[in-house]
């Protein structure tokens, strides 16, 4: 077992976001290790891919690439810290027990809920639409279809090609330009006008889908088909 990571700058992001992330991944491997399970799909993110400084020298971003774990620390990104620190481990784990591992690489997750109350990703779209924290994220980010993302991960569990990492994402945007679209398509929305000053996270940069189109998985769905069926189930609950 690696020893724990500790940051010392923030004892609640350590608690609520780093550790549940890390040890979490580290637990459930392990038990599949005891339970001398051979093939385990893990679900990591497009984070513990694409925060780099050469980001823009290297696009497009393939599954060989890794964030810098040095450029997170720099730029307080917890959350892809954490996330490329639980799948460095689960390599790890994979190597030593011999167990086929295929990971999953979603980037920003969209569309319709699943469940009775939005997860923390369509809150944040929620709160720009509704205009509720006074800014928007200054974030460049890949966006994927919640079908998409379920489809990929059966693929990469039936799927006897199916190896390593899996990039699994759409068209990459910049905040301020999802609020352009969903402004022009829905206008009656008092939406955030504002950009967060926030800097590295906003690099523009690109994702290399070649690996799972060559699996024969079908062509990812458009930013205005996620954001459509994400938008109308919110005013279908009632959330808009």
């Amino acid at each position: 077992m690696a020893s724990p990571v500790l940051i010392p700058y923030d004892e609640n992001v350590q608690q609520n976001l780093i550790d549940p992330c890390i040890k979490g991944t580290l637990n459930v491997l392990n038990s599949c290790v005891k339970a001398t399970v051979k093939h385990f799909v893990l679900t990591s993110s497009c984070s513990s891919i694409r925060y780099r400084d050469d980001v823009q020298e290297v696009c497009p971003l393939n599954e060989s690439h890794w964030t810098d774990l040095e450029y997170c620390k720099r730029y307080k990104l917890w959350y892809a810290y954490a996330k490329t620190i639980a799948e460095r481990e689960a390599w790890r784990i994979a190597k030593e027990n011999g167990m086929d591992l295929v990971v999953v690489n979603p980037s920003f997750v969209v569309g319709p809920l699943l469940a009775p109350q939005p997860t923390s990703t369509l809150l944040l779209i929620l709160s720009i639409v509704k205009g509720m924290k006074g800014e928007y994220p200054n974030t460049t980010v890949g966006f994927v279809h919640i079908n998409d993302v379920v489809a990929a991960h059966l693929l990469a569990m039936e799927d006897p090609k199916a190896s390593g990492r899996l990039i699994c994402s759409s068209t990459v945007a910049h905040w301020s330009q999802i609020i352009e679209m969903l402004r022009a398509k829905y206008p009656s929305y008092p939406y955030e006008n504002e950009c967060s000053s926030q800097e590295g996270d906003n690099n523009p940069h690109s994702m290399d889908t070649t690996k799972i189109t060559q699996l024969g998985f079908p062509p990812f769905k458009t930013l205005e088909q996620m954001f459509d069926d994400c938008i109308k189930s919110f005013q279908d609950k009632g959330f808009l």
